[in-house]
C-alpha cells in the first residue's frame, strides 16, 4: 500500500480510454455515473478518450482522439439502448499510434470484449466496472435458460481485467461467492444542488391535480420488466384503500416497454415521460412518497436522487438502499422479496405524518453528504495504482483495502480530494 501511495504521489496526469455502450445524454445510471466519473476525471487535467456507439445525435460527427465512435444494434427489449459492435481492428490500429495508460470497460457487450481483447493483445491493463445485472434480467425477457451462460461469461470477461469495480457491498459478496476476482468498491453519489427540496413547484402538483396536502407518490426509472412494476402497482393500490380520506396520486416519470400496460392498469396515474436536469429536479421534489420495488439494480441511483430531493423513500433493503437509509429515521426498508414487507413499509409513512416529516428531512441531510468528489477522487486512485502496478510490473492489483464487510457507504473522509494526486505533479 505504501509502495503504491508512493508511486501514485510522484505520476502525471493519465490517458484513459473509457469504453461503454451507454452515455449521456442517454439516460439510465451506467450513462448518469459515466458522466459524472468523466467530468471529474477531466476536471483533474486527465486526458479521456470516450469509446462508444454513435447515438442519433453525433450525426456528421467523426471519430478523434477524445472521441471513438463505432457502430451499434438496437438492444432486444430495450428501445433507445443498443448494443456497441465490436471493434477489434479499430481499437487496435487507435491504441497503437496513441496508447492509454489504463483503459476502463463499462459494458461487457460485443464492444467491451474487443477492447479486452485488444488490451490484452497491446498489453494495456485493464478496470472493468460492474454496473448492470444482466444474468438477473434474463429472467424477465423470456431467455431464464441462459442466466447461468451469462454470469459464466461475466465471470469470464471481469476476472481477465486487473480490477473490477462495484457500487455495493452486497452486490461486492454477492460476485465474490460467484467466483468474480479482484473487487473493490466504487460507490455512487448525487448532485445535492440539482436534486434538492427547494425544486418543489406547487404549479407542477397542480398540473397533476394535487393540492399541497394531497400526496404524490412517485416513481422514477425504467418502466420494464426487471423493475418489479407489479408490486408497484399493488403497493399505490394497497395504500388508496388505507387511506379513502386522502387524495393520493401515482406518479411515473421514465419510459420503457412496460408504459402502454401500466397505462392500462393505471389509468388514473400521472405518465411524465423522460425527464431531464431541472426539470427532473423539480419532478422529484414535487412528489412525497417515493416507491422502489426494484430488485435487479447494482446500485439504483434514483434512491439517492430520491433521499437528496427530500422524500420519504420505500425500498428493498440492498444496492442504494442498504448502503444509504436506516429504517425509520431517513427512509423505510423491507426484506428483499418481502412484498407485504414493502407495502407495510409504505403505509407505516403514511400512516404517520410526523415520521413521515421526520423521515424526510432526515432523508435530505444524510444526502447532501454524497457528493460526487469523494467518488471521482477513489476512481481516480484505482485507475493509477492499475497503471503504476502494470508499469512496475507488480502483481498486486487492489490500491486500497477491501470494504466486503462494511455493509454501509465506506468512511470516504480519508480520501484526498479529487485532483490532488494531478496537481501535486504539477
Amino acid at each position: 500500500m505504501a509502495a503504491v501511495d508512493t508511486a501514485v504521489m510522484s505520476t502525471s496526469p493519465l490517458y484513459i480510454a473509457l469504453i461503454s455502450e451507454t452515455f449521456p445524454p442517454e439516460i439510465n445510471g451506467v450513462a448518469n455515473t459515466l458522466g459524472r466519473l468523466t467530468e471529474g476525471l477531466r476536471a483533474c487535467g486527465h486526458r479521456l478518450q470516450l469509446v462508444r456507439p454513435r447515438q442519433a445525435s453525433d450525426q456528421g460527427q467523426k471519430s478523434d482522439a477524445q472521441l471513438l465512435l463505432t457502430r451499434g444494434w438496437p438492444l432486444p427489449g430495450y428501445p433507445g439502448l443498443q448494443w456497441g459492435q465490436s471493434a477489434l481492428r479499430k481499437l487496435l490500429h487507435h491504441w497503437r499510434q496513441r496508447r492509454p495508460d489504463v483503459l476502463y470497460i463499462a459494458t461487457e457487450g460485443p464492444l467491451g470484449l474487443s477492447a479486452l481483447r485488444a488490451a490484452r493483445r497491446l498489453r494495456i491493463p485493464v478496470v472493468s466496472g460492474f454496473h448492470t445485472n444482466f444474468q438477473q434480467y434474463s429472467g424477465h425477457y423470456g431467455v431464464g435458460l441462459l442466466t447461468r451462460a451469462l454470469t459464466a461469461y461475466l465471470r469470464w470477461f471481469h476476472n481477465r481485467t486487473r480490477l473490477t469495480l462495484v457500487p455495493s457491498p452486497c452486490q461486492q459478496l454477492e460476485l465474490q461467492r460467484r467466483g468474480f476476482q479482484r473487487l473493490e468498491l466504487l460507490a455512487r453519489g448525487v448532485d445535492g444542488r440539482l436534486f434538492h427540496p427547494a425544486k418543489r413547484s406547487a404549479e407542477l402538483r397542480h398540473s397533476w391535480g394535487l393540492a399541497e396536502e394531497d400526496i404524490a407518490v412517485l416513481h422514477v426509472g425504467r418502466l420494464a420488466a426487471e423493475k418489479n412494476l407489479g408490486l408497484l402497482v399493488q403497493s399505490f393500490r394497497a395504500l388508496q384503500a388505507a387511506q379513502p380520506q386522502r387524495r393520493l396520486k401515482l406518479i411515473l416519470v421514465g419510459d420503457g416497454p412496460q408504459r402502454a400496460s401500466l397505462q392500462q392498469q393505471l389509468p388514473d396515474a400521472q405518465f411524465c415521460g423522460l425527464q431531464r436536469g431541472e426539470a427532473l429536479a423539480a419532478h422529484y421534489a414535487s412528489g412525497d412518497l417515493f416507491l422502489f420495488p426494484s430488485l435487479s439494480e447494482t446500485f439504483g441511483n434514483v434512491v439517492l436522487e430520491a433521499l437528496a430531493s427530500g422524500l420519504g423513500v420505500v425500498a428493498f433493503d440492498q444496492a442504494a438502499a442498504a448502503q444509504h437509509i436506516r429504517h425509520g429515521h431517513n427512509g423505510a426498508l423491507a426484506n428483499a422479496a418481502d412484498e407485504q414487507g414493502f407495502i407495510d413499509a409504505a403505509q407505516w409513512l403514511l400512516d404517520e405524518p410526523e415520521s413521515l416529516r421526520r423521515v424526510r428531512l432526515n432523508a435530505r441531510q444524510h444526502a447532501a453528504r454524497q457528493g460526487w468528489e469523494a467518488i471521482v477522487a477513489l476512481f481516480e486512485r484505482y485507475l493509477y495504482g492499475v497503471a503504476t502496478q502494470a508499469t512496475n510490473g507488480r502483481a498486486n492489483t487492489s490500491p486500497v483495502p477491501h470494504a466486503a464487510s462494511n455493509k454501509k457507504s465506506p468512511d470516504m473522509s480519508g480520501l484526498e480530494e479529487p485532483c490532488a494526486v494531478v496537481r501535486r505533479s504539477r
